[in-house]
């Protein structure tokens, strides 16, 4: 079963991680949701979730298949800040582990130095940060084992890419058939 480590700080975006969350356990992929403060932390629009685990029970990334870091200010800020993240993520990179990140969370990826040359998109305005990359407009955009996606109302998109990479494409249609999002894109083009 494939396991994926999604990473939390202080004013994460709700809607990207909590999305990718629900959207990767539909498809029973383990999530691993970690915290770099404390368990109970609150996102950028003042809602309290309960972390699986924090940041200081990471000492391997070994049984993981995935590291998923979502936006939101000052989330993608904090996450960006922490010398663990930052080591966490060029060890998932060197391991060529999916690493995902969507909206401001890019940040975190540059900060790595793991983005220099590849492709990658973000929210628009953080396009700045990402100079050494080749940025994209693309409302998802992966670039060998880095999947970065635009902001919130992508989080759908950004989460199917995940399924997809982790379990293939059979899983992915059948989230998207299960989500109703077929139905959705279907009326949308009427």
């Amino acid at each position: 079963m494939k396991k994926v480590l999604l990473l939390l700080a202080e004013g994460f975006e709700e809607v990207e991680a909590l999305t990718t969350v629900d959207y990767l356990r539909r498809m029973d992929i383990i999530v691993d949701t970690c915290s770099i403060g404390e368990k109970r932390i609150q996102g950028a629009h003042r809602i309290i979730v309960e972390a699986d685990k924090q940041i200081d029970e990471i000492d391997s990334i070994k049984n993981y298949d995935g590291l998923v870091i979502p936006g939101g200010l000052p989330g993608a800020t904090n996450l960006r800040d922490n010398g663990r993240v930052i080591q966490l993520v060029q060890e998932f990179n060197e391991e060529k582990k999916l690493i995902a990140a969507i909206c401001a969370g890019p940040i975190v990826l540059q900060k790595a130095g793991i983005i220099t040359g590849k492709g990658v998109t973000s929210y628009p305005g953080f396009d700045k940060d990402l100079k050494e990359s080749k940025y994209s407009e693309d409302l998802v955009v992966q670039d060998g084992n880095i999947i970065t996606a635009r902001g919130p109302a992508v989080a759908v998109y950004f989460a199917l890419k995940l399924v997809e990479n982790l379990v293939g494409k059979e899983k992915e249609q059948e989230l998207r058939k299960d989500i109703l999002l077929d139905m959705v894109e279907e009326n949308i083009s009427k």
